[in-house]
């Protein structure tokens, strides 16, 4: 569908040098990837991250403490995605994987030391952001 765009949130959550992570379960792929959703049109960016992130995770955030630190522009067979990358250290609340029907597993990795089967869209997303770029086009 022409025209159509979808946008996405993503959380990139530090604790001790490390980035949180969720592992799928092997029917959605297996891989690791962000918490993270789509944004839903009575919400805004940071409303659909607090809320995915609680869903998803466990985690509780406030706007307030979530910066921007990425955008990515993603073309693939089925349309293009925008997607906004927030960061924070800050969070509250009881780490598990809240949906088993997508994920099975909540895990903590150095920033320079991600796991192999991780998505290849945020692998793309964390080199960009470790280069210091805010902005990247990726294409599937």
């Amino acid at each position: 569908m022409r025209g159509d765009l979808i946008l996405k949130v993503r959380l990139i959550l530090y604790n001790k040098g490390k980035i949180l992570l969720l592992k799928q379960t092997r029917r959605n792929g297996g891989n690791y990837t962000l918490v993270g959703g789509t944004i839903e049109q009575k919400e805004f960016a940071r409303e659909t991250l607090i809320r995915e992130s609680q869903e998803e995770a466990g985690l509780i955030l406030k706007a307030k403490d979530l910066q921007l630190a990425h955008v990515l522009h993603k073309k693939t067979k089925s349309g293009q995605r925008m997607t906004l990358y927030f960061k924070t250290s800050k969070w509250e609340g009881r780490l598990r994987p809240g949906e088993p029907n997508k994920f099975k597993q909540v895990a903590w990795f150095p920033l320079d030391n991600l796991p192999k089967n991780l998505t290849t869209t945020v692998r793309h997303v964390l080199e960009e952001y470790r280069n210091g770029h805010l902005y990247s086009e990726y294409r599937t």
